[in-house]
């Protein structure tokens, strides 16, 4: 179809056949998607972009733009026709799915508001809205770019559902494995001359890059963990009552959050020892443990020694992306112990119920113990 073709069409609008009629609801649909979020106010919005575009049509600098999208469009017919489903998003082929919430997988949000999906499947680039290349994506890993220029602080969110882990590696070098759900909120470049902060929500792994000059900052909800490079695990899900800060390595200050910073008045950790913060009574307490009970995770483990199973049962909710329901409240406070590597969640339950007589049953994604 040429140019002349195209402008009768918009010319009989009113008097165009089905296939005319498709061709052209699918041009107007393709240049309303450059629509900045891709939303519309409400349905009169809608019909009012699509008069815009037919004002417009005449202006013939805006007539070859048109053309250039509608090749693109033709594509996309012919990818669609295949099962195929791309868009074309911040000078990327994605899914399509990177515009579209979904709360089943790994997202980052970015700093003017707009959500990317992470596809696990693939290797992608992680953009802004300038074209500055922020960072590489492959697999379950996201490596953030140490030379990107930001005189600012500029922060990006992600967030990682139950069922799921994901790996961060920070501009400063530093690593940081997500367990299932979890979100950090992290600056995309750390600025000279200000502190390395990041906001956690969840349970994270972080092995810091030693800056001395430049203390790293985990902000965990009702405490801050400050330190200057480190090996550390924090746990800090909204929905338990108590945060715990174990350390592998190094040493690192705990203190309240929004206090200013003093030595002396925080609580120092010694690798080998947990600090559990009580969120009702606000108290902190110190002592010795297993550490390999708190990272297992990271390997896809999970170990329980003395455990409650109220306890027990949220790890495995996040662990497994399941919804478990129990009925039995007399077991909430029993303590148990076990691990669990490989296993299904079904597997999982055949073995506490071998174990422990626990009598349950499965509906779908559901798990009712009775």
């Amino acid at each position: 179809m040429n140019q002349l073709d195209f402008k009768k069409l918009f010319a009989k609008q009113n008097n165009l056949s089905d296939k005319e009629k498709e061709l052209l609801n699918l041009f107007e649909n393709t240049l309303l998607s450059r629509n900045k979020h891709n939303v519309f106010k409400d349905e009169a919005h809608k019909i009012q972009m699509k008069q815009s575009i037919h004002r417009n049509v005449n202006d013939r600098k805006k007539v070859k733009e048109y053309f250039n999208w509608l090749n693109i469009a033709a594509s996309l017919t012919l990818l669609i026709s295949l099962g195929i489903g791309f868009t074309y998003y911040n000078g990327n082929l994605l899914d399509e799915s990177n515009l579209v919430s979904d709360t089943e997988s790994i997202a980052i949000q970015l700093e003017d508001g707009n959500t990317q999906i992470i596809n696990e499947n693939r290797t992608s680039q992680l953009i802004d809205k300038n074209g500055n290349v922020l960072g590489q994506q492959s697999g379950n890993q996201l490596v953030y770019n140490s030379d990107v220029k930001n005189d600012v602080l500029v922060y990006n969110t992600l967030t990682v559902p139950y069922g799921k882990q994901f790996e961060l590696q920070l501009s400063d070098g530093t690593n940081v494995h997500l367990n299932a759900g979890t979100s950090l909120k992290y600056p995309v470049k750390f600025v000279k001359g200000k502190n390395r902060e990041v906001f956690l929500n969840g349970e994270a792994f972080f092995n810091v890059a030693k800056e001395v000059n430049h203390p790293f900052i985990v902000n965990a909800n009702e405490i801050d963990v400050r330190v200057l490079g480190t090996q550390f695990n924090i746990s800090s899900y909204p929905e338990d009552n108590h945060i715990s800060t174990v350390l592998i390595e190094g040493a690192v200050n705990i203190y309240k959050s929004g206090e200013h910073f003093n030595q002396e008045a925080g609580t120092n950790l010694q690798p080998g020892f947990k600090a559990t913060w009580k969120k009702g009574v606000k108290q902190i307490t110190v002592e010795e443990t297993d550490t390999k009970m708190y990272t297992a995770w990271i390997d896809g483990k999970i170990i329980f020694r003395r455990a409650p199973f109220e306890n027990i049962l949220k790890k495995l909710e996040r662990h497994y992306n399941v919804v478990i329901v129990n009925n039995n409240d007399s077991l909430n406070k029993v303590k148990f112990g076990a691990s669990f590597d490989t296993e299904t969640i079904e597997r999982v339950f055949e073995i506490l119920n071998e174990n422990y007589n626990i009598d349950y049953r499965i509906e779908d994604n559901k798990i009712i113990i009775n």
